[in-house]
């Protein structure tokens, strides 16, 4: 009787098992004992994920996820660690970026001779006739006197140097390089650009907007295995700052889809093309589709001004340094139009670069007819940058459905030197907060390479506005600080907003694509002026950990 009780016992205890055995699929990796923010209005806090392949699986209570795991299961405990979706970084010149982490750093010089002794330095590390790009040199840092050629001449004569403002809408070129190029104190004036000349008629070196193209056209092109070092290299940089995906503003197709047929992206790509060839976007896309969750199609890049720094951004007033110039179309408002409406007519998004009040008020006005004229659809039009904006035109970004994609990291940079050269129009400048009251998906991003592709530095900008000489502890132009809820949604649910992705990323929640990162701390608890100093721990793209500290 004893035996046979025992083997009652065992029948129960299997059965018991067996019906606490799991039912559904389990886990292939588990986080759990983490602080997460989810992007998820309905949800918006949990304890613990899982994932299933590349994408969530759940999303809930350490107790209920926990649930999930199977032998094979890996578990990470996340010891009270910040969780959020992937960053989305909504505008950068992704392989730009990727060449420049190699190239001479200008970025920090402080004075000309800084400037000057770091160009010879990376000179003297080059094999002669390499030409120098890159640079990223800002002439704020000194007072604002543009460069010379006659600065580095002496010290770069077998090298072609050809090195860019930050904001990208400038270069230098020395005298080498102006030979390479072809160019000489005869050129001609470029429309929508600026030549830039000394006293004497003769040229700098300086030239803006479409007036570059007179030496970038000259410059050899890289070769594929240098883009494709080039590509890896940004996608890891991005990796480590806990972005997983990136809108890409124009080039390098052919390096992104030879990527993507060897399998070696490691970063989501949204790529766009310049807005005059719609044609060829629409022909793409009616061959072969708009791609799929790792390298996607469909919008177009276009410009209606230059930029702040470089004096090219368009406004209906002079600007204040300079009362004879108010900026320049880089393209006319006609040309614009044309593109517009037909891109449009073609179910291809617009991205546009408008900087200045002007060209804003103008694209808005250009985005209106256009709607009018082809009828109602989601169309998400964008206005890339929206940094100066006239109170009047704050509520038809929502009203036509228009995505500000904006840089927060811009505010506490220019704000430096913004007022001296715009006065008080300052006090609709980068205004965040005017957009997100209004209304608006507004949708972040860095411009990288024009800024550091950093989400938590843009966090800490958009929420601090501590401009980058310290001058502004309180916040430059304080009424324009967004929370950090407000931030993280902007890099997070607004940006897939912004490339029709909402439905597979964005936001932490079954079904969607396990991109995930791993944060030191709580962005929504700490101190905001912390937030700089928070360390981005892992990042997992489709489940997959891309960047461990």
């Amino acid at each position: 009787m004893q035996q046979l009780r025992f083997v009652i016992l065992a029948l129960v205890l299997v059965a018991v098992v067996s019906s606490c055995k799991k039912s559904g699929p389990t886990a292939d990796l588990i986080v759990h004992n983490a602080t997460i923010w989810t992007g998820n209005q309905a949800a918006p806090t949990a304890e613990a994920i899982a994932v299933r392949g590349d994408v969530i699986l759940a999303v809930g209570s350490n107790k209920e996820v926990l649930r999930l795991q199977g032998d094979s299961t890996e578990t990470i405990d996340a010891s009270g660690q910040f969780i959020t979706p992937g960053f989305i970084d909504c505008h950068v010149h992704f392989l730009t970026g990727g060449f420049n982490l190699s190239s001479v750093q200008l970025r920090d010089a402080k004075t000309p001779e800084e400037f000057t002794k770091r160009i010879a330095d990376f000179a003297q590390t080059q094999e002669p006739g390499t030409w120098i790009l890159g640079g990223d040199w800002d002439h704020e840092n000194w007072g604002g006197e543009l460069p010379t050629r006659e600065w580095i001449d002496q010290y770069t004569p077998d090298h072609p140097v050809w090195v860019t403002r930050l904001d990208g809408h400038m270069s230098l070129a020395n005298t080498a390089a102006l030979k390479a190029a072809g160019v000489t104190d005869a050129v001609k004036p470029i429309a929508g650009g600026t030549i830039v000349r000394d006293a004497k008629g003769k040229l700098t070196g300086v030239f803006k907007d479409k007036a570059k193209r007179l030496v970038d056209e000259k410059i050899p092109p890289p070769t594929d295995q240098q883009v494709d070092n080039a590509l890896q290299a940004a996608m890891n940089y991005v990796a480590s700052n806990g972005v997983t995906s990136v809108h890409h503003m124009v080039g390098f197709m052919d390096a992104l889809e030879r990527a993507r047929a060897n399998n070696t992206l490691i970063t989501r790509i949204y790529a766009m093309m310049a807005i005059n060839q719609w044609q060829e976007l629409e022909e793409k896309i009616k061959q072969e589709g708009k791609g799929d969750e790792w390298l996607k199609i469909g919008g177009l890049k276009g410009f209606v001004d230059g930029s702040l720094g470089s004096h090219t951004a368009a406004f209906f007033a002079p600007y204040a340094d300079a009362p004879m110039d108010s900026g320049f179309f880089v393209n006319s408002r006609d040309q614009l139009y044309e593109w517009a409406s037909n891109a449009d007519k073609a179910n291809l998004q617009l991205v546009i670069h408008a900087i200045g009040d002007k060209a804003i008020n103008t694209l808005l006005n250009i985005y209106e007819q256009v709607e009018k004229e082809n009828g109602v659809k989601d169309r998400r039009y964008r206005i890339e940058h929206a940094q100066h904006i006239r109170p009047d035109d704050f509520n038809r970004f929502k009203l036509l459905n228009v995505i500000p994609s904006v840089q927060p990291y811009h505010a506490i940079d220019d704000g430096r030197w913004a007022e001296k050269v715009i006065g008080d129009r300052i006090q609709t400048t980068y205004a965040f907060k005017s957009l997100f009251d209004a209304g608006a998906k507004v949708a972040f991003g860095s411009d990288w390479f024009v800024a550091p592709p950093t989400p938590l530095d843009g966090i800490y900008a958009a929420v601090t506005r501590r401009t980058l000489d310290g001058q502004n502890p309180e916040g430059w132009v304080p009424e324009q600080k967004v929370t950090v809820e407000q931030a993280l949604t902007a890099y997070t649910t607004n940006a897939a907003y912004a490339s029709f992705d909402e439905n597979i990323k964005g936001s932490l929640e079954a079904g969607k694509l396990a991109d995930f990162v791993i944060i030191s701390e709580d962005l929504t608890k700490i101190a905001p002026e912390k937030i700089r100093e928070a360390k981005i721990m892992q990042t997992f793209v489709g489940g997959k950990a891309v960047y461990k500290r």
